[in-house]
């Protein structure tokens, strides 16, 4: 179709059939059998049996116009395909297949035979308008009925549409709850197994149960019999506390009067060292170094008395006698220690002063003699245990009766030190740095009337055996040397010096 409004397809007979004829000789239609437009005329003329077509609803697509082909009669299409509605198109019959038959020509002059003729095709063509007319009113009817079903078909399609919505969301709907039945059959597949799973551990369960409960009832059968035996204890364990409580008191008094007992045996042990003297001097024989020789015969030592020493000294004669005088000297001591005593027995002497240093008094033991004559043996001794002198014994009895007296509530800690005095010199000799650092020392007293040695090492120590690691070390720093009497003289003087502080908290109690 154009795109203007056809007012009618069909052709308009006139009494005159004009032919062109083109300037490339080609025959065109008839002017009166051409297809008319509606012009967009003010006044559109007046056209003798038009035929209108009423306009049709378009669908959204574009409708696909063809060409009309003449035929010899009027169709009409009947039905929508494919939701496109077309009208009805009046066929045009051809030029040349007309029902009146073109006789010869008249001529020019003969005017009532051509009107005559005109007559004849005046009637044909009314006859044809009527029929075209009827057959325009048949078509108005097919084309309302055609609306009619149009009408209802895009009702039905519309429906159709919302049906296929419908349709569409339940399929949605339907694929949802297809996929939440996989997941619920998984999961019941799951929980089936799983409830299997817990059948059998309920079966095992069960079992575990039985047998629990039977020996649930040995147990409660037991616990009978630990019951009252557990009674019995109980009144076992009441006397038992009575008797610890009273044993504790017993306790607690008893460590009164060992603390009483302890602080009045400082006492009286301290006044027996008193009485004994609070300065003592022994005496010990060193025995001869060539062998075979046992026996010393300017000294004389008395059997029934070991505090006396005799020495016995030939003078020459001053008045021309010829024959020398023997004179004797008698010296009494605290002790004499001869030429065979042993170092356990020098040790025993002086051992209960070593208890005074624990019980918070100054002691001091030192050896003096001349070179050669056994300092250095009694103090330090050897390496073997009955060699052992007079300091590595006193140590190892500190340490001993401090982890006794640790039951009574003391603490003691001991910090050591060793100085050597050579040439009126101090050297420390517990010093591990470079020779050429060595500090100087100086001898102070401080304000508490103690005694101090400047930049000297004072070492903590808690074992006999850091002792005895400390004295190795201060050997191997003494000075030596050559002397007629002794060829390893240590030639100065050494101070080892142990200070003890011990504590007793529950009493309160210091001493130092």
């Amino acid at each position: 179709m154009n795109k203007e409004n056809t007012v009618s397809r069909l052709p308009v007979m006139s009494g005159k059939r004009a032919h062109a004829v083109t300037s490339d000789g080609e025959h065109q239609q008839p002017a009166q059998k051409k297809m008319r437009k509606v012009d967009i005329d003010p006044a559109p003329r007046a056209r003798p049996a038009a035929t209108v077509v009423p306009k049709r609803m378009l669908p959204p697509k574009q409708a696909v116009t063809r060409p009309l082909r003449p035929t010899g009669a009027a169709t009409v299409a009947a039905g929508p395909s494919q939701g496109l509605h077309r009208p009805p198109v009046a066929s045009v019959p051809k030029a040349g297949a007309t029902a009146i038959s073109k006789g010869p020509k008249r001529p020019g002059w003969d005017l009532k035979g051509k009107v005559s003729d005109m007559e004849v095709k005046v009637q044909t063509y009314q006859s044809r308008v009527k029929s075209v007319n009827q057959e325009n009113e048949n078509l108005k009817d097919s084309i309302s009925k055609i609306q009619k079903r149009e009408s209802q078909m895009q009702e039905e399609n519309v429906q159709l549409k919302k049906r296929l919505r419908e349709c569409e969301e339940e399929l949605s709907a339907l694929c949802s709850m297809k996929k939440d039945l996989e997941m619920v059959s998984k999961e019941r597949d799951d929980l089936q197994r799983e409830l299997s799973n817990l059948s059998e551990q309920h079966k095992v369960l069960q079992g575990l149960r039985d047998n629990l409960e039977s020996e649930l009832c040995n147990v409660q059968s037991q616990l009978s019999v630990q019951t009252s035996a557990l009674n019995r204890c109980q009144d076992s364990l009441r006397q038992s506390q009575e008797t610890v409580s009273s044993l504790q008191e017993t306790v607690a008094q008893q460590r009164d009067e060992l603390h009483h007992g302890e602080m009045e045996r400082r006492k009286l042990h301290n006044t027996i060292q008193e009485l004994k003297g609070n300065i003592r001097v022994f005496c010990r024989v060193r025995p001869l170094l060539t062998e075979g020789k046992s026996e010393i015969p300017h000294i004389q030592l008395p059997a029934h008395d070991n505090k006396s020493l005799t020495l016995a000294r030939v003078e020459e004669s001053h008045t021309g006698r010829t024959v020398d005088t023997q004179k004797s000297y008698n010296f009494s001591f605290d002790r004499v220690f001869g030429p065979s005593a042993r170092q356990q027995e020098v040790f025993e002497e002086i051992s209960l002063l070593v208890q005074s240093a624990l019980d918070g008094y100054n002691v001091c033991c030192f050896a003096y003699g001349q070179t050669g004559s056994g300092k250095t043996y009694t103090m330090e001794g050897g390496d073997l245990e009955d060699m052992r002198g007079v300091i590595p014994r006193a140590v190892q009895q500190i340490f001993k009766s401090a982890q006794a007296l640790k039951e009574q509530g003391w603490q003691y800690t001991f910090t050591a030190s060793f100085v050597e005095i050579y040439n009126e010199t101090l050297r420390d000799l517990l010093y591990t740095g470079k020779s050429n650092k060595r500090p100087e020392h100086e001898i102070r007293k401080v304000s508490n009337n103690e005694i101090t040695v400047t930049n000297l090492t004072y070492q903590k120590v808690s074992t006999e055996d850091e002792v005895c690691n400390l004295i190795l070390l201060a050997n191997q720093n003494r000075s030596t040397a050559r002397t007629n009497m002794n060829d390893h003289s240590s030639r100065s003087h050494s101070v080892f010096q142990l200070d003890i502080d011990g504590e007793n908290r529950d009493r309160d109690i210091k001493c130092k």
